[in-house]
Parts: C-alpha cells; structure tokens; sequence
C-alpha cells in the first residue's frame, strides 16, 4: 500500500519581529490586552521586498535541505495561500521558478488558514493515486498586505511567514503503524462566509480589501468545528485521543487551541503552541508549528502528530501522520 512520507520540514520568517507594545499608540490596545485574550506575543511582517513566493521559496530549499533532496527531485508544488503574489499566475510556478525547477507542475490551493491541511491532504492523493512520487507542500502568507492597520480587532492578529514539507511515496502495510499520512477528514460551508472575509477582490471590488472578522462568531463555532473533523480523523484512523503523540493545531488563538484540546480529552503535554511567538499566520501556521516541533526534537520519528486548522469561508480540517 502507498503511502505519503513526510521526508523534511522547512520554515521561513521575515526579518522584522512586530511586539505587542508596538501596536501601543496605533490602536487602542496594550500588551497586556493582546496576550490575556489571544496568547499572542510577538509576529513577522514582511518587508516590502518579502513576499508570499519569496518566503515560500526559502521554506521550500529549508525543507528540501532537511530532505537531502534538490528540485529536480520533485514532482509537484502545492502552495497554500490566500495572499499570492499576483491575482495570476499561481504563485507556486513562481516558487516553482525560483528553485530553478522547469519540469512537474504546480498550483495554489485557496482554504485560508486551512489552506495547508488541505494541501497536504491533495498532495497525499496525487502520491497514492501515482501522479506524484515527490511533492513540496507549502504554507505562505504575507497577511500584514491585507491588514486594516485601525482595526484593533484584527490588526493585532496576524502575521507572516511560511512553511514546508516534503511529502514521498512510501511502502505501507495498511495499518495504524504505517508511516505517513494515515486519515484525514475536511470540511467547509459557504453559508458562515460573512464572519471571516477580505472586503475586496477582482471580481467584486477590483481591489484587494482588507480582512474584516467577527471574532466572538468565529470562536464560538471553532471548537465545535474542530471537534467534528478530529473525531472523524480519529474514528476513521481506529484510534483515540489517548493514542496521540502531538496534536498541531491552527495557531490562532490559545484560547481555541486549549479548549479544542480540553473538550478532546487531549494532554496539554502534547499540544505543540506557537501562536505567541508567530501569531496567525494562516495557511502558514500549521506549517510553523510543526517546524518548530521537529527542530527542537519534540516530534520524532514513527510520532504519531494531528494536524487541525480552520479558516474562513468556514473551511476545517483535520490529518493524521506517523511522522
């Protein structure tokens, strides 16, 4: 049986590092304000000449060297964003570009800060349906572009970055033991759209708008949400909660993320939290988190790590890999 092998990780940050005592003086806020509600601390934002394709590139070589693979090794480019470099092309062809890779293929995939749990999922079924051997999975965001810098609300939020891996085809036996993705569960429904949107748009506005969100409406269905496609994963992988080794959620908000884990039944030992050193990086975040786990050697090899995240739209999701 075929499975997807996770064979390296990779991250990418810009070089500026936004504190919460920077926004004192912007909007009415403080740090104390930002970290009791939300666990955030710090976030990135890029630079003028930092961008979704550069920070997915160097996320892309990050996780390839880990890898110890090149381009040419690679078959497919899935990109996960909401903020692109152009409204066209897709910018995984410009990431595709940048590494030098003239062979394969490569598109975008738009889930918001679900994007890369998505992507992942894609990219598992293009290796076991034998499109792909290889595939780069990335994370890319520079949400600080679409930021409504008055908007305390959400300003305070985001941030940027990017991240990587390299999924393999692997032989599998089939069971729970099998390294690689093993179970996963997606979900989405139009009809929340208005909680969690960007004002603009080509078709619309002929602008890019700025992110508007209701906040209460999105944590209020985020548990619930995220409960529903973990509970899925877990029953359609013949597992439980107790069985997990690290649970890597959205990295939105460290209410959501302890909530999510205490209605679970998931150790607070084993969630990997990163929200307060990136903020949300949205389709990025997932990616992040797991960099941060793996370089710092909490996830190991034959670990068994639940990815989640849920975006706007409302777009949810949920994978399991044996790491």
């Amino acid at each position: 049986m075929i499975r997807s092998v996770v064979r390296g990780t990779g991250a990418a940050l810009p070089h500026r590092i936004m504190k919460n005592a920077d926004f004192e003086g912007m909007v009415e806020t403080s740090d104390e304000w930002i970290a009791q509600r939300t666990g955030i601390r710090q976030r990135y934002i890029a630079a003028d000449d930092e961008t979704t394709a550069s920070l997915g590139e160097a996320a892309a070589r990050a996780a390839l060297a880990d890898a110890g693979l090149t381009p040419d090794d690679i078959d497919l480019i899935v990109l996960a964003t909401s903020t692109p470099n152009n409204t066209f092309p897709a910018t995984a062809v410009d990431i595709q570009n940048r590494l030098g890779m003239h062979h394969g293929f490569a598109f975008d995939m738009q889930a918001v800060c679900s994007g890369f749990v998505y992507a992942v999922t894609t990219a598992d079924l293009y290796i076991r349906g034998g499109l792909a051997k290889r595939v780069l999975v990335i994370g890319s965001e520079t949400f600080s572009r679409i930021l409504d810098w008055s908007d305390r609300s959400t300003c305070v939020l985001f941030g940027d970055g990017a991240g990587a891996l390299v999924l393999e085809a692997g032989e599998g036996s089939g069971t729970i033991a099998d390294r690689g993705v093993l179970a996963a569960s997606l979900r989405s429904d139009g009809a929340h759209k208005d909680k969690l949107f960007v004002d603009g748009g080509p078709s619309t506005t002929g602008t890019v708008g700025h992110l508007r969100m209701e906040g209460r409406e999105v944590f209020k269905h985020a548990v619930g949400m995220i409960t529903d496609v973990i509970e899925a994963t877990f029953a359609d992988a013949g597992i439980t909660a107790a069985d997990l080794d690290w649970f890597v959620p959205h990295q939105a908000n460290k209410r959501i993320i302890d909530a999510s884990a205490r209605k679970l039944g998931i150790d607070d030992q084993k969630v990997v939290v990163t929200v307060d050193l990136h903020g949300n990086t949205s389709a990025a975040s997932v990616p992040l988190a797991l960099s941060v786990a793996v370089a710092d050697g909490r996830i190991k090899k034959g670990d068994l790590v639940l990815l989640e995240a849920m975006g706007g739209g409302f777009t949810w999701g949920a994978v399991l890999v044996r790491w």
